[in-house]
């Protein structure tokens, strides 16, 4: 009963696909896999030029910092989609919506509101200009 037990490793290998350079990295791995059946292999983790690519595309796509004035500025940009003023980034089409408007619009009032005495000058002239300009384009849209 001195039976030895052969323990199988297992590799784990990323196929997602990145490039078409990654489709020939995934091309030499099966094929590597495939001529020595049962060996695990050692998988890195990145070439360099793919680590590269992926640097330059996370720092082409950078996005703001987040913080009051650029979320009240999304906001803003979502109203004046909905208003059908700027063209929808997904559809690249004018399109209006008053209702969605409407309430983004809400939601920015509600905000003003809620957020009273916590913010600094500047952010609060930001908010009542903002809510003023869009409120203005939404009655002529609704006329």
């Amino acid at each position: 009963m001195d039976e030895k037990k052969e323990e199988k490793g297992f590799t784990v290998k990323d196929r997602r696909i990145f490039s078409p350079e990654s489709q020939e990295h995934l091309k030499e791995d099966k094929e590597k896999s495939e001529a020595a059946p049962g060996k695990p292999e050692k998988q890195d983790s990145a070439r360099p030029e793919e680590t590269a690519k992926t640097k330059k595309t996370e720092a082409e796509t950078r996005l703001p910092e987040i913080n009051f004035s650029t979320f009240i500025f999304s906001l803003n940009s979502s109203a004046l989609v909905h208003l059908g003023i700027i063209e929808d980034p997904a559809s690249g089409r004018k399109e209006k919506n008053l209702s969605f408007a409407k309430q983004t619009i809400d939601i920015l009032g509600m905000l003003e509101e809620k957020t009273k005495g916590n913010l600094t000058t500047d952010e609060e002239n930001f908010i009542k200009n903002i809510l003023h300009d869009l409120r203005l384009m939404y009655v002529k849209e609704v006329a």
